[in-house]
């Protein structure tokens, strides 16, 4: 059996095979609940295989939303909501789970294809964009958010645990906190967007203390036999960013504090990003090596990883624990089904529903 295929336990769940979802914003929410879409969505790459299925970056509070259409956690009714996707996925023998987000200085924009910009401040649906300091990401998104107070930040922070019990009355089993990506708890850990003299920016430690707060708020309340696991951006590629072995230590202490798995990412807290090596296949994988190596956590990543044998090779080299895709499961949903018969798996129902596999047999 390939090591793709092989199962991964950790606290009190086991993933079937080492494929998982990556997060993926789908912009089709109303109101933050999760609908047809987002069933069809999700559901499809559960059919397909995958062992681990996340939902989308989703908002612990209407001011977290990247757009007025992204999903969010921050009433019971959409909670409510997902309920079908955690059944569905269950029902299939995947792990459901969700990434938990605020988008800081990136929020208010439109959906992506109604272009890349923010909203203007006269906008109907526009609110005021909130981050560790007044200092727009650039670019397109040029809105200079509001500095948190240290109210607000303890405020977000209730939000974030709020948001993980509804999760987990929901159905999901894995909880993914979002700090990645030049959100909120990206930009606190960034010296290209925290420029806070009090105890929150300057040093590593203050840098870090919005993100470890934040963890322990969430750990406090997710129970204790279920995976918590954090997207960190640790690397931008620019001059200025935090260092690499910055996220490194972060990692360690994240792992003290409760964290179970690191998915490795990147910071993408500048608008250039020129210098990020894009067509180098899983380019995150050897820098994903080191930080499970040195803070002795396991970890996942994303970002170009296509080939079946290149994924099965990081699993079985031990560089990771889990491999999560996103565009190539746009591509192709069924990317496991493929991905086992190119490692040599002949028979469609070690990866397939019962429904797909018998009809596939021999194919």
């Amino acid at each position: 059996m390939p090591e793709l295929f092989s199962e991964f336990k950790i606290k009190g769940v086991r993933l079937k095979n080492r494929i998982g979802v990556s997060p993926m914003c789908q912009y089709s929410s109303v109101e933050g609940h999760a609908n047809a879409w987002h069933l069809a969505h999700l559901g499809g790459f559960t059919i397909g295989g995958a062992g681990l299925v996340i939902a989308e970056a989703t908002a612990v509070s209407p001011e977290g939303r990247i757009s007025p259409s992204d999903t969010g956690l921050w009433t019971d009714a959409q909670a409510e909501s997902f309920v079908p996707i955690t059944t569905f996925v269950e029902s299939l023998g995947a792990v459901p789970g969700i990434q938990i987000a605020h988008a800081g200085r990136k929020a208010c924009t439109p959906k992506p294809w109604e272009g890349e910009r923010q909203l203007e401040p006269d906008h109907p649906d526009a609110w005021e964009p909130i981050g560790p300091s007044p200092i727009a990401f650039g670019g397109s998104v040029w809105r200079v958010p509001h500095e948190m107070t240290l109210e607000d930040i303890s405020r977000v922070q209730k939000a974030f645990a709020d948001a993980a019990t509804r999760a987990h009355r929901a159905g999901f089993r894995w909880l993914e906190l979002h700090f990645a990506h030049g959100y909120l708890g990206q930009s606190f850990f960034s010296p290209l967007a925290n420029k806070r003299t009090d105890a929150y920016g300057g040093s590593f430690e203050n840098r870090s203390r919005f993100l470890l707060e934040t963890l322990a708020a969430v750990r406090a309340v997710w129970p204790q036999n279920l995976p918590l696991t954090a997207r960190l951006g640790v690397i931008d590629y620019v001059p200025g960013e935090q260092p690499l072995e910055e996220a490194i230590e972060l990692a360690k202490l994240m792992k003290a504090g409760g964290l179970d798995l690191l998915d490795v990412s990147l910071g993408f807290n500048t608008p250039d990003i020129s210098r990020v090596p894009w067509g180098e296949p899983a380019f995150l994988a050897p820098i994903a090596h080191r930080i499970r190596t040195e803070a002795e956590i396991p970890v996942a990543t994303s970002w170009n990883i296509s080939d079946p044998q290149i994924a099965n090779d990081l699993i079985s080299k031990e560089k990771l624990d889990v491999v999560l895709l996103a565009k190539g499961l746009l591509a192709d949903p069924h990317w496991p089904y493929h991905a086992a018969k190119a490692l040599g798996i002949d028979h469609p129902g070690n990866v397939l529903p019962a429904q797909y596999a018998g009809w596939l047999k021999g194919r």
